[in-house]
């Protein structure tokens, strides 16, 4: 599970500020799902230009955290061997998979080649008729709380709380990663409750 904070949200100019991800481990035999803390992954990218105040208000990754960070190409590489071949997870996951890929291929020269589900589908697809959207509103629907929205390991933390809900009625429909790719995928068939 991944999650990153960015200087805004525009995908092609905005840039990539931080990456935290937590290792997930699945028992398919088990049908479980086991969230592991001691495997995780947290980097700060080097900015050679700050993000703006209301951004940093927004994350929390302070001017001088900007400039101090890794530099991009050893902090993408290091991304890189962390994450291996795992399969890759996000909520709203198109938005990290771009700006996360666009920092790989410049600085790497390479798309990453994991396979990437967004979290967001899966919720869509196992709690139908739930009116949410937004990632808080999956927490609220499921009474997860963040002690620190919108910080990239926070959040991360949070989405692998919110699979960890979903997962039972995941693994009601699948039987390997390939059945979970396959049952985010049909999120595109399905009315979006407003």
């Amino acid at each position: 599970m991944l999650d990153v904070e960015t200087s805004g949200l525009d995908m092609r100019k905005d840039r990539l500020l931080a990456i935290a991800a937590i290792a997930m481990q699945v028992d398919w035999q088990a049908r479980s799902l086991s969230v592991d803390l001691s495997d995780s992954f947290e980097v700060v990218i080097r900015q050679d230009e700050v993000s703006s105040k209301d951004n940093i208000l927004l994350h929390g990754i302070g001017a001088q955290s900007q400039r101090d960070g890794l530099e991009p190409s050893r902090a993408m590489q290091c991304f890189a061997d962390y994450v291996g071949s795992a399969p890759l997870l996000a909520f709203h996951a198109a938005f990290d998979q771009r700006m996360i890929n666009r920092y790989v291929r410049q600085y790497l020269g390479q798309d990453l080649p994991n396979p990437w589900v967004d979290v967001d589908h899966l919720c869509a697809v196992t709690y139908e008729k739930v009116r949410a959207r937004a990632l808080d509103d999956w927490m609220t629907h499921f009474g997860i709380h963040c002690a620190v929205r919108h910080q990239a390991a926070a959040d991360t933390l949070a989405e692998c709380e919110l699979l960890q809900h979903i997962w039972p009625r995941v693994t009601a429909q699948c039987k390997s990663w390939a059945g979970v790719e396959q049952l985010a995928a049909q999120h595109r068939w399905l009315p979006r409750a407003g």
